[in-house]
């Protein structure tokens, strides 16, 4: 039997195999969340479910060269879309449902996306905004019948590992997001990697049972979740988020053998007081990045089980993930692990030379052997120099900053590019800037990253006023305005006033002076707290 090149193949060959096993596991708390029924859904019922959206996408002319835009959250609906348009050739776009109209607008002009299928909720909003993009896409909601692709019909294909599977929008440093496209290989390699990669996060051939919060518009979910537990035969239990007082009653009820977290989970979960039932789960491993490097090791005595870091992007996809799965793994050290044979990577200064041991430097990566970048991203969409700048010299440019010790253990130490990690989300911090700018009530803003013991790094903005008697009356009416340009979280958290900026010779933020310049006035308590008023908008 020929290896399957599609996820659409993958997922039905697996579902041939283990049609009655469960592949989705819906709990009653998200059930309600969403709407939808509670209760497991077997590879067989998906597989039903796939090929009747297949042939309905079909007979509408749905083919390669197509994309539909899907604002569906983490509902099973999301994988029948996008394994039915797989199987014809079309590519998904994932909407992260945060996203407000103007934001929208961009990613449907850009990714040219065919038809959209949303929550009812945003229906109007995703209209509204195809129409200011001059793209009147249909835009749907899974209960309608599907519509005819904006544009006209293409030739269906089954498509290969070359074939365009998803399009990813990732946060840069140039204020618009870039659009990664990601192919079947993407996918399908990042299941086999996780498949095969053994030691503490070994998964087992049937059985395996996996719990994520995380959302399917980012990679780890869509292609890191979702591939190992389709490339093993197991069964993922996917929340709409992380509920941090009914999260190991999840895990229970789940009976969840694995999970996924971000840095922003362990810190919750440690805040909470000690229980007799901290270690009442079935859980071997969780896999993810970003712990506290001090709650590290008292996490894993108090719940029982190791927190696996590990390193990737949506770029390198699995292609260039490292990991600290086999001990030792040197926790409370930000240790993510060394590289496998099949990585290679270079950690080089600002000339471009080779970090001496335990010196910190970007870290670059590629695919070991004759495909440097087998496994990573294709393109990034109508980019090519964006694309070119990232593959300089045959090395993905990570913009991470790495030490490596003696032993050939990696370490992370910060971010080079000027993005802001909030809670797992990208935020670039000129995006921000420019829409803080248009405000009338602001001369410039300047937006840089400040810790945050829960979320990681919260979003500090210091601001020129265009008049004096500035006040936290105008800081809140800053962030009420700033919830209606932009999702919550790239708000501002804490907003000061200041004379002036700092400033290049060409009159550009220096961003090396902004961050000494918001530690400086965090620690004069300078800045005005505004952290409550960010709130997840519906």
């Amino acid at each position: 039997m020929t290896a399957a090149t599609t996820v659409y193949a993958r997922f039905r060959e697996t579902a041939l195999r283990n049609s009655e096993a469960g592949f989705l596991n819906v709990l009653p708390e998200t059930a309600g969340i969403y709407g939808i029924p509670a209760g497991e859904i077997s590879y067989r019922a998906m597989l039903e479910r796939v090929e009747h959206w297949r042939s309905a996408f079909a007979s509408r002319g749905y083919g390669e060269g197509h994309r539909v835009g899907l604002l569906l959250r983490n509902r099973p609906v999301f994988i029948e879309l996008w394994f039915a348009l797989n199987a014809l050739g079309v590519s998904v776009v994932p909407i992260n449902p945060d996203l407000r109209t103007s934001e929208l607008e961009y990613i449907i002009s850009h990714s040219e996306m065919n038809a959209a299928f949303v929550v009812a909720e945003r229906r109007a909003e995703v209209e509204t905004a195809a129409r200011q993009a001059g793209r009147a896409i249909a835009v749907m909601t899974d209960t309608d019948e599907v519509p005819p692709p904006f544009g006209g019909a293409l030739a269906a294909a089954a498509g290969d590992g070359t074939t365009e599977c998803a399009l990813l929008y990732t946060s840069g440093t140039t204020g618009q997001p870039k659009g990664c496209v990601l192919t079947n290989t993407y996918f399908l390699h990042s299941g086999n990697w996780y498949r095969d990669v053994g030691g503490l996060c070994g998964l087992k051939a049937e059985g395996e049972r996996m719990i994520t919060p995380l959302p399917l518009f980012h990679m780890n979910a869509m292609a890191v979740s979702l591939m190992a537990m389709l490339s093993v035969g197991g069964c993922l239990t996917m929340l709409d988020r992380f509920h941090p007082r009914s999260w190991w009653q999840s895990v229970r009820d789940s009976r969840a053998t694995c999970l996924h977290y971000l840095g922003v989970m362990p810190s919750m979960l440690m805040s909470a007081p000690e229980t007799d039932q901290d270690k009442a789960h079935n859980v071997r491993f969780g896999f993810g990045a970003g712990v506290d490097k001090l709650l590290h090791a008292p996490f894993e005595q108090r719940f029982g089980f190791p927190l696996i870091e590990a390193w990737a992007m949506t770029e390198t996809g699995s292609g260039g993930v490292i990991a600290a799965n086999v001990e030792p793994r040197k926790i409370g050290t930000s240790c993510f692990g060394r590289p496998a044979g099949e990585v290679d990577i270079r950690i080089v200064d600002e000339s471009s030379n080779d970090a001496p041991v335990d010196m910190p430097g970007e870290l670059l990566v590629r695919r070991a052997g004759a495909d440097p970048r087998y496994g990573f991203f294709r393109e990034y969409l109508k980019n090519p120099q964006a694309t070119a700048e990232a593959w300089d010299g045959g090395w993905l440019h990570t913009g991470d900053i790495v030490s490596r010790d003696a032993d050939g253990d990696l370490h992370f130490v910060d971010r080079k590019k000027n993005v802001i990690r909030r809670s797992g989300e990208n935020i670039a911090a000129v995006e921000v800037e420019s829409v803080l700018n248009r405000h009338p009530a602001i001369r410039q803003a300047a937006v840089a990253a400040t810790p945050d013991q829960v979320r990681g790094d919260e979003v500090a903005a210091v601001i020129i006023a265009e008049q004096a008697g500035v006040d936290r009356a105008l800081a809140e009416d800053i962030v009420r305005w700033s919830l209606e340009q932009m999702a919550y979280y790239k708000a501002p958290g804490w907003i000061c006033f200041v004379d002036s900026l700092p400033l290049t010779a060409t009159e550009k933020i220096q961003r090396g002076g902004l961050k000494d310049f918001v530690a400086k006035l965090m620690g004069e308590g300078a800045f005005i707290d505004l952290r409550d008023l960010k709130r997840r908008q519906v």
